[in-house]
């Protein structure tokens, strides 16, 4: 009989008690039901009610953040404390069906991330968020040049030694998974989407409008980044073509012998434009994948099962060779 397959799985948890319990359960039925030797981490990441205490009572481990210091630093928490290779993470909130999972790390094996993607029959979407978040796909296959089915699903399965490298760079809050999966694809890791299922959450939602613009700013931010002439050369090519516009206005609408002062500084604008943009996408070529073997420092306090609210444990600092400093 082949040896259970060892995994961690992360859950960032935010003042969830009412659901946690829940979550845990149905997870650890899917785990014995598949023979996964699977470490659950819970991240209590400043929950003023019970979470940490009722998830350390599941027999779970639980790291605690003494404030709240948002979901992306939540999830660095549980992927540095992490002792296995193969990390799955999912929501506290019960959205993510786990009946999902031991597939999801049956396709790992082949790729460096399988994302659960909420394209589901089951899945409902609010349609608020329908034209920001076809907004805010389609700006993210435009950089990446790929057609991404989801681009922030909490519910994924990763390679720890992938990850670390990008710690540098993924932020606190909601948009590490926009961020990773962007990062990834822009640096041509093998990603895989797997369809799933998406049910409402328990309780209110922790994202708020305004996180579209947010989301979109980070995009852009990605595409210099990893894909500098994606947003240089559209900005030349702008400049550019009022340029010209200009010009043939200038010299046969007006009749003006000479190219007015605004065209002349449109057509540097896009020279401009252009080489700060090449010399961008040589620095990207030439540092890509190049952040691992500095450190990236974690603290969190464990929590027992004995007394999960107890407010001093000792602080439990991870380092990995692997990360860098925040």
């Amino acid at each position: 009989m082949p040896e259970p397959r060892q995994v961690t799985i992360v859950i960032p948890a935010f003042n969830e008690a009412q659901i946690i319990a829940e979550v845990l359960t149905e997870l650890q039925t899917q785990l014995d039901e598949y023979r996964i030797d699977g470490e659950i981490i819970v991240v209590d990441d400043g929950s003023s009610d019970d979470t940490a205490r009722i998830a350390a009572q599941n027999g779970v481990r639980v790291l605690r953040h003494h404030s709240n210091r948002g979901y992306g630093a939540a999830l660095k928490t549980g992927i540095l404390s992490a002792s296995r290779e193969i990390i799955g993470i999912t929501d506290a909130d019960g959205t993510y069906p786990a009946r999902f999972l031991p597939a999801m790390f049956d396709l790992i094996e082949d790729v460096d991330m399988v994302v659960g993607a909420r394209t589901g029959a089951n899945v409902r979407v609010p349609a608020i968020r329908k034209l920001p978040k076809w907004v805010l796909n389609w700006l993210a296959n435009y950089v990446t040049g790929v057609k991404i089915p989801d681009l922030n699903s909490g519910l994924r399965v990763f390679r720890r030694s992938v990850i670390l490298q990008y710690l540098h760079m993924l932020p606190d809050q909601f948009s590490f998974t926009t961020t990773i999966t962007m990062a990834m694809l822009c640096d041509r890791y093998a990603v895989r989407y797997m369809p799933i299922d998406y049910r409402q959450r328990a309780g209110k939602s922790k994202i708020v409008p305004w996180d579209a613009g947010v989301f979109a700013v980070l995009i852009v931010r990605m595409a210099v980044l990893f894909r500098p002439l994606r947003v240089f050369l559209p900005v030349a090519g702008i400049c550019l073509t009022y340029g010209i516009v200009k010009m043939i206005i200038d010299l046969a609408v007006v009749g003006d012998r000479n190219i007015s002062a605004s065209a002349i500084m449109m057509f540097l604008s896009a020279l401009l434009t252009l080489l700060i943009g090449m010399v961008a996408d040589g620095i990207a070529v030439r540092l890509g994948r190049s952040y691992a073997g500095t450190t990236f420092r974690m603290q969190a306090s464990e929590v027992t099962r004995a007394d999960p609210l107890q407010s001093a444990i000792g602080t439990d600092e991870a380092r990995s060779t692997e990360g860098v400093d925040q």
